[in-house]
């Protein structure tokens, strides 16, 4: 399959997924997203997702995986009802880093090696042009269009878990929140099984 084909395929799996959120202006967040270059948009300059369309297929991976999980706590605890609406999920999973959005730019770097003709390959850099942290850009951002719960706050501030920087200097409100919030923590856990599972690169002989 060939990688637009793959890319428009991510976007119409994300639109379905979005559809849950029922909110009011979340069509208007829909628009935005698209405006803003989401759904072209990397995942990180050279780890997963590292090319265009990274960014969407990320929150797929990460939505898919939320679902599952939630649906395991859900049958671990003996609950008749789950304990959160699909929408929730969905809001948590598929918007957790619309902050990278508009973070990357795309950069040309030419390429030389010893056994091949020199070529330009794309590449990304990362620009920081609204330092304010990770998840809490996000927040920030999607609660221009709808409102969030104080829960899904927690779950998409603290969804890059240990990973946040503001725990290197020995913030515990991540502890707090996850302690408070089994959505935070199976935010970050889905996070993670997306990034080093769904995500994982095949070693070949060019990136061994």
């Amino acid at each position: 399959m060939g990688e637009l084909r793959q890319q428009q395929l991510e976007v119409e799996k994300f639109k379905n997924y979005f559809s849950f959120i029922k909110r009011p202006g979340a069509g208007k967040l829909l628009i935005w997203l698209e405006e803003i270059g989401f759904f072209t948009a990397p995942a990180s300059t050279m780890h997963h997702g590292a090319y265009a369309g990274g960014l969407v297929e990320h929150s797929n991976n990460v939505y898919r995986r939320l679902v599952r999980l939630a649906e395991e706590e859900d049958k671990r605890q003996g609950r008749t009802f789950p304990e959160y609406t699909v929408e929730t999920i969905a809001v948590v999973a598929l918007l957790h880093d619309v902050c990278k959005a508009d973070a990357y730019k795309p950069k040309v770097t030419g390429l030389c090696c010893p056994h091949k003709t020199p070529k330009e390959k794309p590449r990304w850099e990362y620009t920081n042009n609204f330092p304010i942290g990770h998840g809490e850009k996000s927040v920030i951002q999607i609660m221009r269009y709808i409102y969030l719960t104080e829960e899904e706050v927690l779950a998409i501030r603290w969804h890059m878990g240990a990973f946040d920087y503001s725990t290197k200097g020995g913030n515990h409100d991540m502890n707090y929140a996850f302690a408070e919030s089994r959505l935070a923590a199976m935010l970050h856990i889905a996070d993670m099984m997306a990034t080093h599972l769904d995500e994982r690169k095949v070693k070949t002989d060019e990136t061994a």
